[in-house]
């Protein structure tokens, strides 16, 4: 059963440090709720069953999450 993404876990930061960051940044706020937009796209096309996207879709579903992701990394990692 497909479920979301731990991002915390990912970055190996607490649900905390992540909101006192987005307070302050409103780019990686940004990010991160693109993150959770394109992590739900995806948990929802893993789930699909009559409208089930082709493979080729899933997977460009599963890059655009991933691209998401290493901007936010790139955004933390940021002076």
């Amino acid at each position: 059963m497909p479920v979301t993404h731990d991002l915390y876990q990912d970055l190996k930061l607490t649900k905390e440090e992540i909101q006192q960051k987005r307070t302050k940044d409103p780019l990686l706020d940004s990010l991160i709720n693109k993150y959770s937009q394109a992590d739900a796209d995806v948990v929802k096309a893993e789930t699909a069953q009559s409208d089930a996207p082709s493979d080729d879709a899933l997977k460009k579903l599963k890059e655009k999450r991933l691209q998401v992701k290493d901007k936010i990394v790139k955004q933390l990692q940021a002076p």
